[in-house]
């Protein structure tokens, strides 16, 4: 699940959708002929240089458009493939990494980090969702609705609620602005893209389906789990989405949890008071946050491109993760100490995407997923929110904003339940996470009697596995290679208690310009694939 600053724009580009005359009969999963087959995909040398750098194999698959009509108009879905190297062979592991919107082709390279050569036995595949990246039709509604010099997030006065709300309103109408767009729309639910899910199981002739899911991915496996109980293999959901929540409420749940956090993160700064030189008093540090906000508004740095959102939207990747916290800290340190935010504007712009593909899925998922309130009701919930946790309260309430006029029809929530799941499945949230609040991995252990439980005691950081701490990923190594998961414990608690990952130890070298490289690093995963999670996660469109 994702959040970053908009700016509205005009630039409006056509989507095509592709009639394939003579489809194939690759059915839904509740089509008319149950003796239909799902073509089998071909794979290639990858022409992206990135993904055959990490040694994949790519491929395309034709699903329908509409579920509904299984041999109607037909999309493709971009597919990868990392082929096991070691036996005995364990089946396939589908891979998402959040979103919804993130592009999943660089993903079965997860393989690699998996103790003990564990992944090496399945074949990885990676997925752009429909609509998403490589895949055909991709959505794109306005490639220049991200930028600088916005209202200030915070309506204080009349206009800027009306700015917002404008904005909002012209984005929206340009993801319904062909007939090929409001063709798609529709069709972008998450049930639609289980559906696929299951048409790529059948593609790749699996008997069941694996699965890796980070962060809006859960939804999808838990949603899977429910769908096809039967053809469930391994699951690994980490990051854990409630379904009860989604997804207005969870917004909200977010907007709670991202206070918590950089709650910590200011701790963090403060108990590292002889580096960054911000004091030792973390509340301290945090009123002279807001402050900065108070004053940038009024005076922009650096040319005009850093206001109050753009601090806003550089600092909130400290909320998700933190594995940079040391330059976050440094950057913030210049704004405040030196009045300098050339740090703090290199990190917004890295932190840019590309163009709106990302940005104009996740709308089109989540503003037709479940039914959502309208502007007076969503007011007066965002301040109430907001006076307790104002960090991120009205950014994440604008980010969402298309919805309140979106251009397709809403659909009644799916809330997943595994009562008819025997699989066993592993769940993985550490306790302060805030896009994937932890109440909501204990919700979703009730509802899946058949999983167990691993916490990151004390962390904030988002969807963590894999990152190099090891009784996490030994626990996620044990389960891909025998199936094993912790015992369950009675009671509403995890069934496996694991450290957090904890933030770097600052090193003085230098407050801009500075490399990771450079740094310890806390997270094992390699910088190309954390920048794919990321980029997914955050909604950055690469």
């Amino acid at each position: 699940m994702q959040r970053l600053g908009v700016m509205g724009a005009a630039l409006v580009v056509a989507l095509a959708l592709v009639a394939v005359p003579g489809a194939s009969s690759a059915m839904g999963p509740r089509a008319a002929d149950p003796a239909a087959a799902v073509p089998g995909v071909t794979w290639k040398k990858c022409a992206d240089s990135e993904l055959d750098y990490l040694g994949l194999q790519c491929g395309r698959l034709q699903v329908p458009l509409d579920h509904a009509k299984p041999t109607g108009r037909q999309i493709t879905l971009a597919l990868t493939r990392k082929v096991h190297t070691a036996a005995p062979y364990q089946g396939v592991i589908l891979t998402n990494p959040g979103g919804p919107g993130g592009s999943g082709l660089s993903l079965p390279s997860l393989s690699d980090y998996v103790p003990g050569g564990a992944g090496s036995r399945f074949d990885w595949i990676g997925m752009d969702p429909r609509g998403v990246g490589a895949s055909s039709p991709s959505l794109h509604c306005n490639r220049r609705y991200f930028g600088y010099d916005r209202p200030a997030y915070v309506p204080r006065a009349t206009w800027i609620s009306r700015s917002w709300l404008a904005l909002a309103r012209s984005y929206s109408a340009a993801c319904a602005s062909t007939a090929g767009k409001r063709a798609l729309l529709p069709h972008l639910t998450t049930l639609d893209t289980v559906r696929d899910m299951e048409l790529v199981r059948q593609s790749l002739g699996a008997e069941k389906l694996g699965f890796y899911g980070y962060s809006y991915g859960t939804y999808l496996g838990q949603l899977y789990a429910a769908r096809y109980p039967s053809r469930v293999g391994r699951f690994v959901l980490d990051g854990v989405v409630n379904s009860q929540r989604a997804w207005y409420s969870a917004n909200f749940d977010q907007d709670r949890g991202f206070e918590i956090s950089m709650n910590q993160f200011w701790r963090y700064l403060a108990s590292h008071s002889r580096d960054f030189h911000l004091g030792k008093r973390w509340r301290v540090i945090k009123r002279g946050y807001f402050r900065q906000l108070t004053s940038l508004d009024r005076r922009p740095l650096a040319g005009g491109r850093l206001g109050p959102d753009e601090l806003n939207d550089a600092m909130l990747d400290a909320a998700y993760y933190v594995y940079d916290w040391d330059a976050l800290g440094y950057a913030y340190a210049d704004l405040v100490r030196r009045h300098q935010g050339a740090a703090l504007v290199h990190r917004y712009r890295d932190a840019q995407p590309a163009d709106d593909n990302e940005f104009a899925v996740y709308n089109a998922v989540q503003c037709t997923d479940t039914p959502w309130p309208g502007w007076a009701r969503t007011r007066q919930d965002t301040w109430a929110v907001h006076r307790r946790a104002p960090f991120a309260t009205w950014g994440n309430t604008w980010y969402n904003a298309p919805c309140l006029t979106w251009h397709a029809p809403r659909h009644r929530k799916q809330v997943a339940s595994g009562r008819k799941l025997t699989t066993k499945i592993l769940l993985i949230n550490e306790t302060r996470d805030a896009a994937t609040p932890y109440a909501g991995a204990l919700v979703t252990r009730r509802l899946f009697p058949s999983s167990s439980l691993v916490a990151g005691v004390g962390g904030t950081t988002h969807a963590s596995s894999l990152s190099g701490v090891p009784c996490v990923d030994n626990t996620v190594a044990t389960y891909l290679r025998t199936g094993a998961v912790p015992t369950r414990r009675g009671g509403n608690q995890a069934d496996r208690a694991c450290s957090r990952v904890r933030p770097p130890t600052p090193l003085d070298i230098g407050r801009v310009g500075a490399r990771a490289d450079d740094r310890n690093r806390v997270d094992r995963m390699s910088p190309l694939l954390r920048r794919d999670l990321r980029a997914a996660q955050l909604g950055i469109t690469r």
